[in-house]
């Protein structure tokens, strides 16, 4: 039984005892924290969370601190240091808005003295006294710069706004006592890159700086909001006052140029429109044209169809009149034979019959004409107003009688024959069937 006692003891000796004596000497160390641990003798050490801090109660003395970051957010009002063309100052009023990054120091020496100065305080404390410290900075950094250079950084060069302690140390750094020029190692190179930050942030940077090492502190960063003032106001809105009058004047131009556009493109369409309507003109009068040479050519074919039909009639009747006229010719040639050979026949029996006859027969038609011939042989001897005188025998009166005497035997043997004598008899009685005339002696 006392064995058995003996054995438990022991087992929870092992298991709750020593754990308890070994968790009396470890203590957590959070992340985010830093535990420093003081000993009699007077050392420290700083153990940085996550981890375990060994201290022995009793002999050792521990303290926690935070070291995550502190945000401070700043609010800055003071005047620039402007001056007017004769050197007479001209402050401006601004008013910046930042926000600071800071953090306990990576080096022993700043933790225990972030720990015994700042860390001391009261939370709200420690917030009063990080605020009016980087606003005293600031402010000193806004009563250094003009307003032009709060507003862009590139109107003056950093380096000379800087203390001249800070210039001499990076001169310093790149130009060592040898008088050669060296590479700049990565500390310098951020240095000269901060250089050549926003102004405001290097001045408040670099005069705060030892003051926040004089906590245990170190600046991560400042980020400059906002900068305000009523002239940069002012500005702004002339600014933008121009930019809305020249985003009106371009709007108005693109309106200018489109309605020139449009009316360009109008123009070109009308152009086109007129060019199409003289094109149709000019194709409706070559079509007219054309059509006109076509009836002319048909008038031509026509006329020529008529000439020709014409012709070809005129022709026709020409050779028609002249196969009648041939024919009528032919027929009168006939005629005029037919009646030359019965007027011959006629005369060739009138001879025949007046040499049968003889002087008897022409007496005989004397006698039967003289109701004719009297009348005519008197108004002839009248009209020839003829003075005879005669004293017998053959005179001149017998003389010109008998010559009247011949002349109208003369006239009446052409009358006899012509008229209604032998002649007429012998073309009617010589016909076709050749019958004789028989002259009648002495009577009818």
């Amino acid at each position: 039984m006392s064995t058995l006692l003996l054995v438990l003891a022991i087992v929870a000796g092992v298991l709750v005892v020593i754990p308890a004596i070994v968790a009396s000497f470890l203590r957590n160390v959070e992340a985010g924290t830093i535990r420093l641990v003081s000993w009699l003798h007077g050392g420290t050490v700083i153990y940085r969370g996550p981890g375990k801090s060994k201290e022995i109660p009793l002999l050792t003395t521990g303290t926690t601190i935070s070291s995550k970051v502190i945000n401070v957010d700043l609010d800055i009002t003071d005047q620039t240091a402007d001056l007017d063309s004769d050197g007479t100052p001209r402050p401006i009023k601004v008013r910046v808005l930042a926000s600071a990054i800071v953090s306990v120091g990576d080096t022993d020496a700043l933790i225990k003295t972030a720990a015994n100065r700042f860390f001391a305080k009261r939370e709200a404390d420690q917030v009063n006294t990080l605020t009016d410290l980087l606003s005293s900075s600031g402010r000193r950094a806004i009563n250094l710069l003009t307003h032009d250079q709060l507003f862009s950084a590139k109107t003056a060069p950093t380096r000379a706004l800087l203390p001249a302690a800070s210039q001499a140390s990076v001169a310093n750094a790149l130009v060592p006592t040898t008088g050669h020029v060296v590479v700049p190692s990565a500390a310098q190179a951020v240095q000269i890159a901060e250089d050549d930050d926003d102004p405001l942030a290097v001045i408040i940077r670099k005069a705060c700086s030892r003051e926040l090492t004089d906590l245990g502190l170190i600046f991560n960063s400042l980020n400059i909001k906002v900068v305000q003032s009523d002239v940069a106001e002012a500005r702004r809105r002339q600014s933008a006052a121009e930019a809305q009058a020249n985003a009106e004047i371009v709007a108005a131009l693109q309106s200018r140029r489109a309605k020139e556009a449009q009316l360009e493109a109008e123009r070109m369409i009308s152009d086109k429109q007129r060019e199409l309507e003289q094109t149709r003109a000019s194709n409706a009068a070559l079509i007219a044209q054309s059509e006109a040479k076509k009836q002319e050519s048909l008038a031509v074919q026509r006329t020529s169809e008529l000439d020709a039909t014409l012709i070809a009639q005129a022709k026709a009747d020409a050779e028609r009149v002249r196969i009648e006229a041939q024919a009528s010719a032919e027929a009168e040639a006939i005629r005029i034979k037919t009646i030359a050979a019965a007027t011959a026949q006629s005369i060739e029996q009138v001879n025949r019959a007046i040499e049968a006859g003889g002087e008897s027969y022409f007496r005989y038609r004397q006698i039967e004409m003289l109701p004719q011939i009297a009348p005519v042989i008197a108004d002839a001897l009248a009209a020839a107003k003829l003075v005879t005188i005669s004293n017998g025998g053959d005179g001149a009166a017998n003389t010109t009688t008998n010559n009247i005497t011949s002349v109208i035997q003369t006239v009446l043997a052409a009358q006899l024959v012509t008229r209604g004598g032998m002649l007429d008899v012998g073309v009617r009685d010589g016909s076709a069937n050749g019958a004789e005339v028989r002259p009648v002696a002495g009577g009818r």
